[in-house]
């Protein structure tokens, strides 16, 4: 079965660079499991607001994070040492080079859908000649909806 992007996850992809856009587009058509695109690019409020969770205000401090972005009874969704560093924002190129994806119907505790996106994602990419990494591959802090251009 052939998926299409709905109007959220096209809007998402505004603003991501050119050849990620493209895998996102040959992956919907190849995959087995339907998916939406929940972010592209960040604004830098965007980053403080997913860096403060579960950080205290003492830490944001540390950063030069506003206090009113600490989240410390959230869990942590980001293991950045720099609040800016996500590769969500957009880069010299002016381009996000990051998206996260998640299963469609919203299913954040299957890690077998995560998996078969992450399947259909590498088959575009390798298909297209695009290098890209996936948050599940990731030794530490594995982050299952994440995909970025690879450096």
């Amino acid at each position: 079965m052939a998926y299409r992007f709905s109007q959220r996850s096209l809007t998402s992809l505004k603003g991501v660079h050119p050849d990620l856009v493209k895998v996102a587009h040959r992956a919907i058509q190849i995959t087995s499991q339907d998916f939406i695109v929940t972010e592209g690019v960040r604004t830098k409020e965007r980053m403080w607001e997913t860096w403060g969770q579960g950080r205290t205000v003492a830490t944001l401090a540390s950063k030069g994070v506003p206090a009113k972005y600490a989240q410390p009874n959230k869990p942590k969704v980001t293991w950045l040492a720099n609040p800016l560093g996500s590769n969500h924002r957009a880069m010299a190129d002016g381009y996000g080079h990051a998206i996260d994806v998640v299963p469609y119907p919203v299913d954040w505790n299957d890690a077998k859908k995560f998996h078969a996106i992450a399947k259909a994602m590498k088959q575009a990419a390798a298909e297209l000649g695009v290098k890209i990494s996936w948050g599940g591959e990731w030794t530490k802090n594995r982050d299952l909806p994440h995909f970025e251009l690879a450096a």
